[in-house]
C-alpha cells in the first residue's frame, strides 16, 4: 500500500475527531497569550497519540512543542489557535490548529516511528503578539527541515503574499504653558505630533508599492487650556520586504527628529511590537502541497498581482527554514476575514471539507519531505537563494 493511500485512509478515519477539535475551538475562542483551554485541548490530543509534549516553550505559557520520532529530518506543523477580540475565530485559526494537529497525527501514524521526526508547534498570539517570532528567537525551529501550514481565506492561492510589519511609539516632549497667560513660554508637543502626521502623509505619496504608515494619537494632552507638554502616537509600518521595512522605520525616525528640531521639542522613537518579517515561500514545497490538494478537487493558483493580505509571524519562521503558507478558500472571494461572516464560515460545512482535504495534503507533503532528500535539498537551496544578496 502506498504511503499516500495510507495518508488518505488515516485522514478519513480521523475526520470526525478533527472536526470536533475545530468546532470546540471555534465555540470557545481565546485571545492572544490567553489560549489556555485551546492549548490544553491540543496537547491532550497529541499526548494521547504518544507525542512527547513540552509546554511553555519560549517562556510562553500557552505555547508548546510536541514531538514524535527521532533525529533528522524534522518536519514541523505550526498550530495557530488565538482568536480576535469581539470576533472570535474570524481568521479561522480553529481550522489552522485542527489541520496542523491532524497532519501531525496522520504523518506520525503513517511513518510509524520511522523516517525522522514529526513536530507539532503550538504558536500563540499570531494576531499581533508574534508567538512564532518569539519561538524562532528561542530556537524552537532550530534543526527543522520544513514548516508546513495553511490559512483559510477567501482565495485559493498557492502562496501567501504577506508583508513585513511592526509598530513604533513616537513621543514628543515640549513645555506646558497657559495659552493666554504665558503662551510664548509653551512648546506644544501635540502640534509637533500633528506635524509628524503631515510629514508622513507627504512621505506616503512616494513610498514604494506595498509600503505604508498608518498612525493614531494615543496621548494628546490633559486639558484644553494647557499647552500639551507631552504627546504620543503609535504608528504601524508595513513593507513588501523586511529590508524595506527597515528603510521605512529609518524614514520615520528621520521625520520625527526633523519635526523635533523644527518645533523645539524632544522626541523618542521606539519599537512597540514584535517585528513580523515578510513571508518567503518555499516554491518547491508549495507546489508539492498544491499538487496533493488538487487531488481533493481544490486547485490553487498564484496570488493576484498587487494584492497583499497583511502580515504574519510565519514570515519569521520562513526566513530560517523552508516554509509554506497557502490560502484555501472557505468562503467566496467577495468576503473578507476579520468579519463576523468569516467567523461563521470557519465553522461551516465548506470549512469541514477544506479541513479534511488540507490535512491530507499537508501530511502527504510531510511524507515527501521526510522521505526525499533531494526535495529537502531543493527546498533549502531555494531558501538560500532567496537570502543571497543581489548584485
Amino acid at each position: 500500500m502506498s504511503l499516500y493511500r495510507r495518508v488518505r485512509e488515516e485522514t478519513a478515519r480521523r475526520a470526525d475527531a478533527l472536526w470536533a477539535v475545530a468546532s470546540a475551538l471555534h465555540a470557545d475562542p481565546e485571545t492572544a497569550f490567553a489560549e489556555h483551554r485551546a492549548a490544553a485541548l491540543l496537547t491532550g490530543e497529541l499526548e494521547r497519540a504518544g507525542f512527547q509534549v513540552r509546554r511553555g516553550v519560549a517562556g510562553l505559557p500557552t505555547a508548546f512543542a510536541a514531538r514524535s520520532g527521532r533525529g533528522r529530518p524534522v518536519v514541523a506543523f505550526p498550530l495557530e489557535y488565538d482568536a480576535l477580540p469581539g470576533l472570535g475565530h474570524a481568521c479561522g485559526h480553529n481550522l489552522i490548529a485542527a489541520a496542523g494537529l491532524g497532519a501531525a497525527l496522520v504523518t506520525d501514524a503513517v511513518l510509524d516511528g520511522g523516517g525522522g521526526t514529526v513536530l507539532a508547534v503550538g504558536t500563540p498570539a499570531e494576531e499581533g503578539g508574534g508567538g512564532k517570532a518569539l519561538e524562532v528567537d528561542a530556537g524552537v525551529f532550530d534543526e527543522v527541515d520544513a514548516a508546513l501550514m495553511f490559512h483559510p481565506g477567501v482565495y485559493d492561492w498557492v502562496r501567501a503574499p504577506l508583508t513585513a510589519q511592526e509598530q513604533y511609539r513616537v513621543g514628543f516632549r515640549g513645555r506646558a504653558a497657559h495659552p493666554t497667560g504665558n503662551p510664548t513660554e509653551g512648546i506644544d508637543a501635540l502640534a509637533a505630533l500633528i506635524e509628524l502626521f503631515n510629514v508622513l502623509s507627504a512621505l506616503g505619496r512616494r513610498l514604494p508599492q506595498g509600503s505604508h504608515v498608518q498612525g493614531i494619537i494615543t496621548h494628546g494632552g490633559t486639558a484644553t487650556n494647557i499647552v500639551p507638554e507631552y504627546a504620543e502616537g503609535r504608528f504601524g509600518l508595513r513593507a513588501l520586504t523586511t529590508g524595506a521595512l527597515d528603510d521605512l522605520a529609518g524614514q520615520l525616525r528621520t521625520a520625527a527628529e526633523g519635526v523635533a528640531r523644527a518645533t523645539g521639542t524632544a522626541v523618542t522613537t521606539e519599537r512597540a511590537s514584535v517585528r513580523y518579517e515578510h513571508f518567503r515561500d518555499s516554491e518547491v514545497l508549495s507546489e508539492r502541497f498544491a499538487g496533493h490538494l488538487k487531488g481533493a478537487g481544490i486547485a490553487l493558483g498564484p496570488p493576484a498581482p498587487g494584492v497583499y493580505l497583511g502580515s504574519s509571524d510565519i514570515g519569521n519562521v520562513s526566513g530560517r527554514v523552508p516554509a509554506i503558507h497557502p490560502f484555501v478558500a472557505v468562503t467566496d472571494a467577495d468576503g473578507s476575514d476579520h468579519t463576523p461572516e468569516f467567523a461563521e464560515a470557519a465553522a461551516s460545512e465548506r470549512a469541514r471539507r477544506v479541513l479534511v482535504a488540507v490535512v491530507e495534503a499537508l501530511a502527504c507533503t510531510a511524507v515527501d519531505v521526510l522521505g526525499d532528500a533531494d526535495l529537502r535539498g531543493r527546498a533549502w537551496q531555494g531558501l538560500h537563494d532567496a537570502a543571497a544578496p543581489r548584485s
